[in-house]
């Protein structure tokens, strides 16, 4: 319990860094308007042929009797649409990271120099085109862990009573752990941590994970909220990795009485 309240102080902590950091802030807002824009047609789309598209994949209900087609096809219409929120939920970090990475790159390196005891921020090396494209690839690979979870959540919301309760919770977690991966990864991959080994740090503080992740996939939720925190997060998921490696801050050494080395 500690470590999920551990989770939720770096969201906050994220929030009010780039509160009292305004250009980070306002730079950190492009590339989630961007993608924002373009995830709420695809969800548009969604609600309006998502009928048309279910009714296609079930012929077998044409000949059922009135009310049970409607009710199951129905039924199928909005699971679909609930499947594509998660989606949208557990993709969207990932397609902003993506088209924001030099922004988001900047603001993680601005906040680990800012808390760092000498000062500094840790540096990959690579070029920038190298960072993207491990990005890119990194991203999709998620992508596809989270459309193979998607999936089986969405199986599993056909169970009576688990389908409604369970799988619901079930859902936001996972979300909330492939949230704070794809935010993470942005600190994580500048000190040379692969996917592998990010996904393995993760889990040995899944508590921590989800104290961070899960109440920022629910806010996503929120139209235009993922948008303003966004930079946040970033900062958040910073300071979540510096914990992650046990690496100490400024502030850290100050409460202890320790001086801050240069």
């Amino acid at each position: 319990m500690r470590d999920l309240g551990a989770g939720f102080g770096y969201l906050l902590k994220g929030q009010r860094w780039v509160g009292r950091h305004g250009k980070q802030f306002g730079f950190g807002l492009l590339p989630g308007l961007i993608t924002l824009v373009l995830y709420i047609a695809a969800l548009v789309a969604l609600a309006i042929w998502g009928q048309d598209f279910v009714g296609w994949a079930t012929p077998f209900a044409d000949d059922w009797s009135s009310p049970w087609r409607g009710l199951f096809r129905g039924l199928l219409t909005a699971v679909l649409f609930a499947l594509g929120l998660l989606l949208a939920v557990v993709t969207f970090t990932a397609v902003t990271l993506l088209i924001g990475q030099p922004f988001y790159e900047n603001l993680s390196e601005k906040v680990d120099a800012d808390v760092s005891p000498d000062g500094t921020a840790p540096e990959s090396g690579l070029p920038f085109w190298r960072e993207l494209w491990i990005s890119a690839r990194d991203s999709l690979r998620i992508l596809v862990r989270a459309c193979l979870w998607g999936l089986l959540l969405f199986a599993l919301g056909f169970l009576p009573l688990v389908g409604q309760t369970a799988v619901p919770v079930a859902g936001f977690l996972v979300t909330g752990f492939f949230l704070t991966e794809e935010l993470a990864a942005v600190a994580l991959q500048r000190r040379g941590v692969d996917l592998r080994a990010r996904l393995a740090l993760l889990r040995s503080r899944r508590t921590l994970v989800w104290g961070f992740g899960t109440p920022l996939g629910l806010a996503f939720l929120v139209p235009f909220v993922a948008v303003f925190l966004m930079p946040g997060a970033v900062a958040g998921a910073t300071f979540l990795a510096r914990d992650l490696l046990g690496e100490e801050t400024a502030e850290e050494d100050e409460r202890a009485g320790d001086p801050v080395t240069s």
